[in-house]
């Protein structure tokens, strides 16, 4: 075996294995964590300035712009920040990636006699650095849809215990508490963030920050000047509650309304020659027996 097989494969394989370490590496410790920041109180926001921790991630903070890095920061937030993707893995995932797809896209353009093979080693070369992004970005539209098919329920959740007598604060923490899934846990965050000491103001515009749900927003800017002019919040969350659900049934009508196209292609592709083939398929058949014996 040549020696730029071998090299080709290590230099594959290696990047493969960190990118699986990376994404199977679950902080079991998340909990005490959490605990330990709430009881150390207030302090300032972490930023995506810190100094990297390990060799790689020094390198993918040196080789990644600074834009680049907020705009991954991003991704981050909006999927969650998951423990087992922080921000150093995702830089050192990409280095690797990105070394891998150019070994392996400069040896398939170097053997490929074809303009296809040489297409196919740039679009690796390319591929191998934007994983990350693109599991990222998959992962927060998930968990944003997630979300925005949660909130409608979750704010008639909050209603009801505001009618029953509960604050604000304490229709989230029931919410937060009852609910499952990642509004459940955006609520849990803010109320989190009150209590280490942040305003109620930027608690809630964090909220807002960490999502790109439009009602979402719009829910959330409610709030604050329903906070700030003083009017009853029961009332914001009435109204709130009844324009997500209609939303919620528009967007449920405009997916039905988006069916029959959908459909349209596997129908004329797929189903119909079939049909086709079963009916006339023994008339033709019948019809060439008759015509080849004449």
């Amino acid at each position: 075996m040549s020696p730029l097989i071998i090299s080709s494969l290590l230099l594959v394989s290696v990047p493969i294995g960190y990118l699986t370490w990376s994404i199977l590496s679950v902080d079991r410790k998340a909990r005490t964590a959490t605990v330990a920041i709430l009881t150390r109180g207030h302090r300032a926001p972490e930023t995506v300035d810190k100094k990297p921790t390990g060799f790689v991630a020094g390198i993918g903070y040196r080789l990644t712009p600074p834009a680049y890095v907020r705009k991954l920061d991003r991704l981050l937030s909006l999927a969650g920040r998951p423990l087992s993707m922080p921000l150093e893995k995702v830089l050192g995932a990409k280095i690797a990636l990105g070394i891998a797809g150019a070994s392996l896209g400069l040896y398939l353009s170097a053997v490929g006699t074809t303009p296809i093979m040489k297409l196919a080693g740039l679009f690796l070369l390319v591929l191998g650095y934007f994983i990350p992004d693109l599991m990222l970005y998959s992962k927060g539209m998930e968990r944003q849809k997630a979300m925005q098919l949660e909130l409608a329920n979750t704010l008639d959740q909050m209603l009801i215990s505001v009618e029953a007598g509960l604050g604000f604060e304490g229709a989230m923490a029931r919410a937060g508490e009852n609910g499952k899934g990642p509004l459940a846990d955006e609520l849990v965050r803010t109320l989190q963030d009150m209590q280490v000491g942040r305003s109620r103001r930027e608690s809630y515009q964090a909220l807002a920050e960490r999502t790109s749900i439009p009602e979402l927003r719009s829910f959330v800017q409610a709030v604050v000047q329903a906070d700030t002019y003083g009017i009853a919040i029961s009332r914001v969350l009435r109204i709130q509650a009844k324009v997500m659900r209609v939303k919620r049934r528009q967007r449920a009508e405009e997916k039905a309304m988006k069916l029959p196209v959908m459909i349209l292609f596997p129908l004329l592709f797929f189903i119909f020659p079939v049909l086709f083939i079963a009916i006339l398929g023994p008339a033709v058949i019948n019809t060439v027996i008759t015509f080849s014996g004449q």
